[in-house]
């Protein structure tokens, strides 16, 4: 039996934002997260630029290797050609399905999950200074929500990363549930908050619920997520690209 995702999604402007720069990609065999950064329109440049180049490729393991590169020379070419969208750049979360397995590309901070016997285990591990000084013992996480410079980025592409990124792979059957999600999520919502919404509503309902509890606490960010459930071909989600990529 072929494998795909069931996939429920909403990209939202958040309370303080006037622009989207997440994009995001659904479709049967690859899902998406892109968080951009910069000046002017540059965030909504870089994450669309990412998205689209992850929509517009055939996809494979080989290829989603590369895709960062290829992400990296059209943001340096962006760059390059219009002056003010210089210093831009865009994390990138990606899970791809490959047979009975789930590739897992990620740069950044946008987060990837699985959600089984209704715990929340997060797959990717977060490029930021904060998660560096975590894991050197220097700080504690609950020291790291309310630091100052939580956001700082180890890890984005920006048009010169040079990154060589990592795939990890994940064994996957049919009922198995991933979110994928941009830190406007994540930077408001704790694990445990989050997990008491995934066991409590399903669906689309499910993805309004976690936007609705993070604008109730502020949403000082765009937010964008993706709830994806393995079902065969046959149940699988349509493609689609939200957030500034569908602007």
């Amino acid at each position: 039996m072929s494998l795909a995702f069931k996939v429920f999604a909403l990209s939202d402007l958040g309370l303080q934002r006037e622009g989207n720069e997440d994009s995001g990609l659904i479709s049967p065999k690859l899902i998406a997260v892109a968080d951009g950064m910069g000046g002017h329109a540059g965030g909504e440049v870089a994450s669309t630029i990412a998205i689209t180049a992850l929509a517009t490729t055939e996809i494979n393991e080989n290829s989603l290797l590369t895709i960062t590169k290829d992400i990296d020379s059209a943001i340096l070419h962006k760059s390059q050609t219009q002056p003010d969208l210089a210093g831009m750049g865009t994390t990138l979360t990606a899970l791809h399905i490959n047979n009975e397995a789930v590739e897992l590309l990620h740069v950044g901070d946008t987060r990837c999950y699985a959600f089984a016997g209704g715990k929340l285990n997060q797959l990717s591990h977060d490029h930021t200074v904060m998660q560096e000084l975590i894991d050197q013992g220097r700080i504690t996480p609950d020291e790291a929500v309310n630091h100052p410079q939580r956001s700082l980025l180890t890890h984005a592409l920006m048009g010169d990363s040079g990154i060589d990124p990592v795939i990890q792979l994940y064994p996957i059957k049919i009922g198995d549930q991933f979110l994928l999600c941009s830190d406007g999520l994540t930077s408001v919502l704790s694990d445990f908050e989050i997990g008491k919404i995934l066991k409590k509503y399903s669906g689309q309902e499910l993805v309004e619920n976690l936007v609705a509890e993070t604008k109730a606490k502020g949403a000082p960010d765009n937010v964008t997520v993706i709830w994806a459930e393995i079902v065969s071909e046959e149940d699988s989600s349509a493609a689609t690209m939200i957030g500034a990529a569908r602007a």
